[in-house]
Order: C-alpha cells, then sequence, then structure tokens
C-alpha cells in the first residue's frame, strides 16, 4: 500500500518542499520539489532576533506550500526548521505564530538531528563505507564522521554560505583580503576537530552549494552523464574550478551554466570552505549526493515502521530490485533470472577448472534485474533504451562508472552496439574490462532466453565440457518449446564465451529430450 508524506525543509538559504510516495518496502517516488530562496539566515539581528519581515517570508512560504499540499492531497507533513530558526531567540514565537496562522508544526531540529539526518541519507544511498560528511547551509554547517556506516562523531558549525558572506564579503564577490580571512577563519574552526584532522578518508558533500559544484564541473567537462549523485572530484580538480570561478566577474557567475543564479554569489566561498576541509582532513576525494536532510527523514520514518526496509550494506542491489519492480520486472521473475544466472556461471567455473571469480558474478547478478528493462517502453529499441535508462539514473549504491558498467552489460546486444554506446565514454574503461562487459552480457542475453515465454520452467541445469564441444542440459518443469527455440538463437553469445561449440538440449520432467 503506498502512502504520501512531504517534507519541508526551513533551511537558512532556501525554503522546500519535496513531497514522496513511499511504500513499506522503502520505495520512495518524489512526486513534486519545490523552493524558494527565502536567505532567513539575512532577516536575523545582531541581537539573534528574526525580524517581522522575515517572519512574514515564512508565513506567506508556507500558507503558499499549504495550498499545493492540499492540491496533491497530502495530509501528513513534516516541517523541519535547521539554523536560521534554531539561532533565533524568538524561536518559540516563531513556531507558534506558524501553528496559528498556517496550521503547520515547525520541528525545530537540534545541530545532532540535522546532522544524524544527514548521514542516514548518505549511508543508506552511497557504497562508500567509510567517510567525513559536510552539509553546508546557510546558516550552520554539520560534520560526521562514520567508520563502516557506523555514525562516530558529529558536530555542528554556526556558520553557514549566508553568514559567512554576511560576516567577511562586503559586495556580490571576494576580494583577496576578505578570501584569505575567510579561509584562514574556516581553517581554524576545522582544525579545532581533533577527529578530523589527517584522517585520509573520502568527503562528501551534502546540500544545495556541493551540488551545484558538481553541476557546474559537469558542464565544464562536457560530461557524459546527468545527475550528480556519486559524482566524485579530486583535489586537483577542485582547485583548478576555484580558479575558474574566481576569473569570472559577478555577471559571468550569474550566467553559468549548472549553477543556480541565486548561489553566484556565496558558491566561490562555498567551494573554497570544501577545499579548506579535504585540505585539513589530508583527502584527494570528494564525493558528492543527491541525498541530504529531507531524504534522512523520511528513510529513517520508513525504518521506524518497517526494520528491515533498506540494507546500507547492499545498497545496489536493494535499489536495482526495487527499480526493476518499478518498470514491471517482479520479485519472482528476478529472483528466477538470479538463480539461473548463479548456476550457469557456477557450472561454467567448475567445468572450465577455473575458480569463481566474484566480481565478475557480482557484476552480472547485479546488472540481471535489469536486463532489457527498455522494453518496458518500445520492444523494438529495448537495448537503446535499457542502457538510457540505467546510465542517467541515479541508482544508490554504485559510482558513475559502475553505474555505465551496470547499464552496458543489461543492454547488451552485439559487439556492434557495445562499440557504439561506448564511443561517448573514451577511456572510461580497459579493454580488459571492455572484454569482461562484453563477457557478462552475452551471458545475460542467453540466459533470458531461457525465460522468453515468462514460465519459469528451467529447473537444472547441467553444463558438460567435452573435447571439441561444451553440452548444456536443462530440465524443465513443462514442455520448452519456446525457450528451445530462443536459446538456440542466442547460442552464438555463448558460444563466444566459452570460446566452443555449444550442444543444447531440453528434457521435460519424467519425459526424455525435446
Amino acid at each position: 500500500m503506498e502512502k504520501r508524506t512531504a517534507i519541508i525543509d526551513i533551511g537558512s538559504n532556501t525554503v522546500r518542499l519535496v513531497i514522496y510516495n513511499y511504500d513499506e518496502q522503502g520505495t520512495l517516488h518524489e512526486l513534486a520539489n519545490m523552493k524558494k530562496v527565502a536567505r532567513l539566515r539575512s532577516y536575523v539581528d545582531e541581537a539573534g532576533m528574526m525580524s517581522e519581515e522575515g517572519v512574514a517570508v515564512l508565513k506567506e512560504l508556507l500558507l503558499n506550500y499549504k495550498q499545493i499540499l492540499a492540491d496533491f492531497g497530502v495530509e501528513q507533513v513534516h516541517a523541519a526548521a535547521t539554523a536560521a530558526v534554531r539561532q533565533a531567540q524568538n524561536r518559540e514565537e516563531i513556531v507558534e505564530t506558524m501553528l496559528r496562522e498556517t496550521g503547520i508544526e515547525l520541528q525545530i531540529l537540534s545541530e545532532e538531528q540535522e546532522a544524524y539526518f544527514g548521514f542516514v541519507a548518505v549511508a543508506y544511498s552511497m557504497a562508500t563505507s567509510s567517510a567525513i560528511t559536510i552539509d553546508m547551509g546557510g546558516g550552520s554547517t554539520e560534520i560526521t564522521w562514520f567508520e563502516n556506516k557506523v555514525l562516530q562523531k558529529t558536530h555542528s558549525f554556526p556558520f553557514g554560505t549566508v553568514s559567512l558572506k554576511q560576516r567577511f564579503i562586503a559586495g556580490d564577490k571576494m576580494t583577496e583580503h576578505e578570501r584569505a580571512a575567510l579561509i584562514a577563519y574556516v581553517k581554524e574552526q576545522f582544525e579545532s576537530l581533533p577527529w578530523i584532522v589527517d584522517r585520509h578518508l573520502p568527503i562528501i558533500g551534502i546540500g544545495g552549494s556541493a551540488r551545484n559544484v558538481a553541476q557546474i564541473h559537469q558542464q565544464r567537462i562536457k560530461y557524459p552523464l546527468s545527475n550528480v549523485h556519486q559524482y566524485e572530484m579530486k583535489k586537483d580538480e577542485m582547485d583548478e574550478l576555484a580558479q575558474f570561478l574566481w576569473d569570472l566577474s559577478f555577471d559571468e557567475l550569474s550566467r553559468l551554466e549548472g549553477l543556480s543564479i541565486d548561489r553566484a554569489d556565496i558558491i566561490l566561498p562555498a567551494l573554497d570552505v570544501f577545499r579548506t576541509l579535504m585540505d585539513v582532513v589530508h583527502t584527494s576525494s570528494y564525493q558528492f549526493t543527491k541525498k541530504g536532510l529531507r531524504e534522512g527523514i523520511i528513510i529513517n520514518k520508513i525504518l521506524q515502521e518497517t526494520p528491515d526496509a533498506y540494507n546500507k550494506y547492499n545498497i545496489f542491489g536493494d535499489s536495482s530490485k526495487k527499480l526493476a519492480i518499478s518498470f514491471g520486472r517482479s520479485e519472482a521473475e528476478q529472483q528466477y533470472i538470479d538463480y539461473l544466472v548463479t548456476e550457469l556461471y557456477k557450472q561454467t567455473c567448475k567445468e572450465f577448472g577455473v575458480l569463481r571469480m566474484e566480481r565478475e558474478l557480482e557484476f552480472i547478478r547485479g546488472a540481471a534485474p535489469l536486463y532489457n528493462v527498455g522494453e518496458f517502453i518500445e520492444q523494438d529499441a529495448a537495448s537503446h533504451h535499457t542502457f538510457y535508462l540505467i546510465a542517467n539514473k541515479a541508482i544508490p549504491g554504485i559510482t558513475h562508472v559502475e553505474r555505465v558498467r551496470m547499464a552496458l552489460i543489461a543492454s547488451y546486444k552485439n559487439r556492434g552496439h557495445l562499440d557504439q554506446l561506448l564511443v561517448r565514454y573514451n577511456n572510461w574503461f580497459t579493454k580488459e574490462e571492455i572484454k569482461e562487459i562484453r563477457m557478462l552480457g552475452s551471458i545475460l542475453k542467453f540466459i533470458f532466453a531461457l525465460n522468453v515465454s515468462k514460465r519459469r520452467i528451467v529447473k537444472n541445469i547441467e553444463l558438460k565440457k567435452h573435447e571439441e564441444h561444451v553440452h548444456i542440459i536443462f530440465t524443465t518443469a513443462q514442455k520448452a518449446a519456446a525457450e528451445s527455440y530462443a536459446a538456440e538463437r542466442q547460442k552464438k553469445h555463448i558460444e563466444r564465451v566459452l570460446r566452443m561449440p555449444v550442444q543444447l538440449e531440453f528434457i521435460e520432467e519424467g519425459l526424455g529430450q525435446q
């Protein structure tokens, strides 16, 4: 049974409304995502009071969002307020006003809660087992450290993109003096946390400023994939991008591809903060996530209702299965294909006297649930659709390179089609890796022929290697005319993998050869 809920994320820079559908299995579908730049932090005076004007801006936004929620028929709403409201001395009055005037109850997140929800979003959407995370908002910056997906430490700094701009930058763009002062201040703050100094772990950036950095870089290098989730930049790339942005005028920044216009004045300070953290942690890897506070809140909610809805140690396996289900591939069919893939692979390794290659088996089992899902759109162009859907989908738990590899395996048609797809990904894979992709794609293409009628009738596989050919015997629960025909047509693919002629035999249980 699907449920519908909404998260209103009241930050220091933006106020965002996201509406989700979700079910007991933890399948999340985003229905709507809207934001308004409010810069609530700028309405907090030196005494820490949010002005009447700032309160009015928030009230008007919530009333607008309330109407949108009614249009979508959403009754379950979680309104989470972070640094701007949390740091305001009149926060209780703000909460009372919003409840009275809009009917929406604000939950002011503590620093620890905000950091924790960010960690949850990362832990359940990325394969990186240990890292330092940074969630830089408008008025605060949350840092976490986790090892093997277990949270170790959290800290919240009372500065963010908007407050740093207010404190250090007089105009639209920093001067050299302002930049030096900002970097020195941030470095001192980060070095006050001994548990991040020289930690030598990847940094994972959460939030809008981090996403914009990735989007700008992708535009700049003409990156062939869409989506920034699990995108990675090295330190030298971060430094080069910072120099590129520094050389632009504010007008040029405002028109830069990949950069939200409302972040033109804060993107370079944010990037300098990220680079400074990399120096303090002593790392060359900065990874990006599309998931953050909002996803952390709803994942946490689902886990409270259904504790086994997610497995943070097998993220890709879970997400691959859920994605396949969304394309009409049942869980029973997925389990059956997984059985065929594993059984044929193990039999091949046994008969050819090679140790099981766990890495290869992992790749092919990961790609199997998604093999040829493009048929959901159009049968004649299923391979093209399959590749595009997987390559451009933010699939949790795998890197961009792994995602393209999975897309190539799951969309495999023939060698020519593979070469055509690889044109845009020059130098992404070695010759040996391309050979492996071709081999695993060929196996999957053959395996799917064994279930062409969707009856799941092949019950046993026995592979025997002879001197001049390979004999594969399939024991079936029913007559397998369709499967036999389809397998014979795809036999050439398995012959290329085994490098020997293949003889196929289908035997119905209790009967003889078909």
